[in-house]
């Protein structure tokens, strides 16, 4: 089944990790920012980990460290732990994606970026991908799902075919993928799974956006995201290039539909 993104994909701004701000109380990826968001207008970019129990949790990190008071590695915590452990910076707990879901309840446009499991960027996935599927069973709402590991997506072409997705694409260099292997992260590097996925979209780093492998998607017809653009200037420049932006720290130009 081939699918395409909704519209406003194209032209609603993504607010990263939910419309967050910590000065106004609004952790990322918070059920604060995600109502900022919608209040504002703006779509949103989230991510999701798995939680002990199997739930998907809207978090970025693998460790609770920098966005919680507790330490140690999310997947070692049950989704009933998890909501007792408030984010730094807000009032709530990291949501479950069904949560999060009820919440959005299709008012804006939600990309979910499926955050690897196997840690190498490997096969060694299925769980994550089976929890966020059966949450947006009946979800009637624009979203579409991606990842970095491509094993993922395919994983989500397997369980939800009918969900558009795509695939978070960069330079992968070894100061920031360090635990690649470096001949992984050269085969990543050049998009060499898009068509095997069956994905429609890339959202692919700012930094590298004028990229040979960034166009050749194009030229499959394939729409370009990126990340992460933090200034008006940025987004100037981003629009030249991509398709929809996703952005922090500022209020993105709205374009219509």
């Amino acid at each position: 089944m081939h699918v395409h993104l909704h519209p406003h994909f194209l032209t609603v701004p993504l607010a990263h990790r939910t419309f967050h701000d910590l000065d106004q109380g609004r952790p990322e990826n918070s059920i604060e920012g995600a109502k900022a968001a919608i209040a504002a207008g703006y779509g949103m970019e989230i991510d999701v980990q798995l939680s002990k129990d199997g739930c998907a949790i809207v978090f970025h990190d693998d460790d609770l460290d920098r966005l919680t008071a507790k330490r140690g590695p999310i997947r070692d915590r049950t989704s009933a732990e998890l909501a007792g452990i408030l984010l730094k910076g807000g009032d709530t707990a990291p949501p479950t994606l069904p949560v999060f879901l009820e919440l959005v309840d299709g008012q804006v446009p939600l990309l979910i970026e499926i955050k690897d499991q196997d840690g190498a960027m490997g096969p060694d996935v299925g769980p994550l991908e089976q929890a966020v599927c059966a949450a947006l069973r009946g979800y009637g709402g624009p979203v579409a799902l991606m990842s970095f590991n491509p094993h993922s997506v395919l994983k989500c072409a397997e369980l939800a075919p009918e969900i558009p997705r795509g695939l978070v694409t960069e330079k992968f260099t070894a100061l920031e993928w360090r635990n690649v292997p470096s001949g992984r992260r050269a085969e990543l590097a050049v998009i060499p799974d898009y068509d095997h996925a069956g994905a429609c979209f890339i959202s692919h780093s700012i930094r590298d956006l004028a990229s040979p492998h960034v166009q050749k998607v194009r030229e499959k017809g394939g729409k370009i995201l990126c990340w992460t653009v933090r200034s008006p200037v940025q987004e100037k420049k981003a629009r030249k290039l991509a398709d929809n932006i996703t952005f922090e720290g500022y209020h993105a130009l709205k374009t219509g539909s």
